[in-house]
């Protein structure tokens, strides 16, 4: 496909989401008569601008990708006043016919597997290209109803080498070195697809390593805290209740050092577990 140089004119078919500065249209492309999302960040204050940062740079990061597992971001458009300021950005987003995985019911452990799998491939590759996710969970991954799975939403990545100002991370799913030094690298990425897996297996969330109640979680804390996989969903394979336990270490040191590890694990996990049609994902139904 030849690279998608604007936006151009466009139909909108409805409205897929809103942020918490930004709404997302289903549109039809006029210049290609194909589908797509369209972020639409306002830009009204000054306080906005960051949001319009937050674009740019996820724009910035998406050039830098290319991967089936990895959302396609084509374009990004401004419009601007008179004095040209920038009073809108809108990012053309690959369009996927499905969910987030937090609005998916309940899916077969084979078919978590595979889709465990495809997030870490996906994920992989941004390592290999020095970018870390730094928010992997459940509604930052879409599946589509012919089994595609997409990781989005590159807002809070951080290319290595540029300098972080903030704590980046949604507390559910954040490693605790990330939430108490704002570290971000292959393991902080390792331990959000751990508390992942763990959410999408169990239905309960991780302990959360940020204070609880005025009292400090320390390594001993989060331990004690954290429930094994298998007391939630006795059918968990022990394999995968070892992998994501290993994930969600709370030393960095304990866990899988790379993601490509953890891919290649789930890739042969997921090879023993697929014996029939039914447990593969291009039979969804949702």
């Amino acid at each position: 496909m030849s690279e998608i140089l604007d936006i151009g004119k466009f139909q909108v078919l409805g409205t897929l989401g809103a942020g918490a500065h930004s709404s997302i249209l289903h549109i039809r492309r006029s210049a290609d008569g194909k589908q797509y999302a369209l972020k639409v960040i306002p830009v009204n204050t000054t306080e906005d601008r960051k949001y319009l940062e937050q674009a740019r740079h996820e724009m910035r990061v998406a050039k830098m990708l290319t991967h089936p597992n990895l959302i396609k971001v084509h374009c990004m458009d401004m419009t601007r006043d008179w004095l040209m300021r920038v009073k809108k950005a809108q990012l053309l987003i690959e369009y996927v016919n499905g969910k987030t995985l937090d609005q998916v019911t309940k899916l077969s452990l084979p078919r978590l597997v595979q889709i465990f799998e495809k997030i870490s491939a996906g994920v992989a590759h941004m390592h290999r290209r020095n970018v870390y996710h730094a928010d992997l969970k459940p509604n930052n991954v879409l599946l589509s109803r012919s089994g595609e799975v997409k990781v989005i939403d590159y807002g809070l990545a951080w290319i290595k080498g540029e300098p972080k100002d903030r704590v980046q991370g949604t507390p559910e799913y954040i490693a605790p070195e990330q939430a108490k030094q704002g570290t971000v690298n292959e393991l902080t990425d390792i331990y959000n697809l751990g508390a992942t897996m763990y959410r999408l297996t169990t239905f309960r969330l991780p302990p959360s390593p940020l204070a609880q109640g005025g009292l400090e979680v320390n390594s001993k804390t989060f331990a004690m805290l954290l429930k094994p996989v298998e007391e939630f969903n006795p059918q968990a394979p022990p394999e995968l209740c070892e992998l994501i336990h290993k994930c969600l270490s709370y030393k960095p040191a304990q866990r899988p050092q790379r993601m490509a590890d953890v891919n290649e694990a789930l890739k042969n996990m997921a090879m023993r577990m697929v014996t029939k049609d039914e447990d593969r994902l291009e039979n969804l139904e949702f």
